[in-house]
């Protein structure tokens, strides 16, 4: 038959693949769209996945290397923290877009762990390409990997060690983990005291911990080494009268939120006068308004202030010249305009409280701290009041000689704050060292042998992935991955408790008598969403660039 005619048209149609009629009916409705078919499509994500996976590989554990990232501006970013690396990267592959930003939302959620989401997922989408390539289904493995998933997280669950997360020692452990793997050993221990200390003191007894109120505060001056815990506060701003103390000791602190100027009238009203001194009455009414203000100030420091005592004013509205003018001649340091955020932390370190009238003050709403000093650096001006007497709240002071060092330990400790935070609101924990993944290895295979049919691919594929977590963490430290895993998988075998690696040797340890310890919620929830976006992946069958502009409004 001629080649036009209905019979050839519907032999072709017959000779084609449902893939290859896919593909036309999506080239049918818009002649311009790129299409990738299946084998293309899977071939496209094994090889996404597998590309973040080795950008990041080198970056896990304390003996992982770091990225230096260069912005388009010149500016440099030196970080090995797997969430920064992802967050910064211009990404341009589709599904490598897709990982990164769940991994990060792994950071959003729990603060750790994104890292080695990314190394889990693309070593389970590397094992799957084998079992692709056999022929065997996507939604078979699919299921199998779902399966070993819900076998696993019972299997976390029930192994967890429950630990006293109240106890110091403890948590600095924790915290060590989670630093020495973001900044250098010497920095790392510094700040694992600092991140413990932080916390216990914000938390109280039956009530969520609240990681606001550790305030981060940065100055660029001096050394890393040089950073160190307030117990109380540090504002970015100080008196703004040259004449105020910058030194005072046993000082009583006052918080008010009211305006000690004068204020204009909220109706349009106007005010006549016929000559100068109708004029200078005027101007005296509208002055005695705010002396009288400032005068009930400076009697309640008379009242309130024993020997030797002085007195603090934070006011979260503004003071005008002549009221600071008042407040300096009586010693009073005044600081205006402070932060809301601020108002809230001092009240909850100082003790007092909030005042908003100034007619109704008495002695009981002032706090206390022993130190409050003014120190400048350049054209910044800090504040410092410590000693407080109920601190529940602080400040971590990070100095830092370079913007880029500064960032890096910012980075570092807000994830230590996460560890211990976790540790202490989950009350349970994990070996770390990669001892959990070996464990994780061998309940699976253990669960594969009780399973039926081509759904065991999927669980061996599951199971071979997490494996990925000890080799990197053996090849970073300069050690023969396989050499490593074998000897780690030898001693679980063995039923002996060494299935973590040390690397400062390369041979297996007990990651509990080390004190290497992982968060429960940070392993639970990087196991779980590992296995959701390898299982979504591999269910693409088909990649299709023709959606429209996404451009709001």
């Amino acid at each position: 038959s001629l080649p036009g005619t209905n019979a050839s048209v519907a032999a072709r149609w017959a000779s084609s693949s449902p893939s290859d009629l896919s593909m036309a009916a999506t080239q049918q409705l818009n002649p311009n769209a790129d299409v990738l078919k299946s084998g293309q499509a899977s071939l496209m994500n094994i090889n996404a996945a597998r590309g973040l996976q080795d950008v990041l590989k080198s970056n896990l554990g304390p003996k992982g290397t770091l990225k230096m990232l260069v912005g388009g501006a010149g500016d440099i970013k030196l970080t090995k923290d797997g969430n920064t690396l992802l967050h910064e990267m211009q990404i341009q592959n589709p599904t490598a877009c897709m990982i990164a930003r769940i991994a990060t939302a792994q950071d959003d959620i729990t603060g750790d762990g994104t890292t080695s989401a990314v190394l889990v997922v693309g070593e389970m989408m590397k094992q799957a390409e084998r079992h692709l390539s056999d022929g065997v289904h996507p939604r078979l493995l699919c299921e199998g990997i779902e399966l070993a998933k819900t076998s696993l997280l019972e299997y976390i669950d029930r192994t967890a060690l429950d630990k006293d997360c109240a106890d110091r020692d403890l948590l600095l452990q924790i915290a060590q983990c989670s630093l020495r793997t973001k900044m250098h050993r010497e920095l790392a221990d510094m700040f694992t005291a600092i991140c413990v200390d932080a916390v216990l003191t914000i938390r109280k007894p039956d009530t969520p911990l609240d990681l606001h109120m550790v305030e981060i505060m940065h100055m660029q001056h001096k050394a890393g080494t040089d950073s160190r815990l307030v117990k109380g506060l540090v504002l970015d701003h100080g008196g703004r009268h040259p004449g105020m103390p910058k030194q005072l000791s046993k000082v009583r602190v006052l918080t008010i939120n009211y305006d000690l100027e004068y204020m204009r009238s909220e109706v349009n009203s106007g005010f006549y006068y016929s000559n100068a001194e109708e004029r200078e009455k005027m101007v005296q009414a509208e002055r005695k308004w705010v002396d009288d203000k400032t005068k009930l100030i400076i009697d309640l420091k008379r009242k309130a202030c024993g020997e030797g005592e002085t007195m603090v004013v934070i006011n979260q509205k503004g003071i005008d010249p002549l009221a600071l003018d008042l407040l300096a001649k009586e010693g009073i340091l005044a600081l205006r305009r402070a932060k809301r955020r601020n108002m809230e932390r001092i009240t909850l370190a100082c003790g007092g409280e909030q005042v908003n009238s100034i007619d109704d003050m008495t002695p009981e709403v002032l706090g206390y701290a022993e130190e409050v000093s003014e120190q400048t650096l350049g054209e910044e001006t800090y504040t410092f009041l410590e000693g407080v007497s109920n601190p529940f709240s602080c400040t971590i002071l990070i100095k830092g000689a370079h913007p880029h060092v500064i960032s890096q330990i910012k980075e570092a400790v807000r994830d230590g704050l996460r560890a211990v935070s976790n540790a202490v609101t989950d009350g349970q924990l994990l070996p770390g060292a990669g001892g959990i993944e070996v464990l994780c290895h061998a309940h699976l295979m253990e669960y594969r042998k009780k399973m039926q049919g081509r759904a065991k691919l999927g669980v061996q594929t599951f199971a071979d992935a997490l494996l990925v977590i000890p080799k990197t963490l053996a090849d970073n430290a300069g050690y023969d991955a396989q050499d490593a895993l074998l000897k780690l998988q030898e001693e679980q075998e063995a039923g002996s408790p060494k299935v973590g690696l040390d690397v400062e040797t390369g041979e297996p340890l007990d990651p509990c008598a080390a004190g290497l310890w992982d968060n429960f919620r940070v392993k639970r929830q990087m196991l779980d969403s590992a296995a959701v976006i390898a299982a979504q992946l591999l269910l693409v069958d088909e990649v299709i660039r023709a959606g429209k502009q996404m451009k709001k409004g």
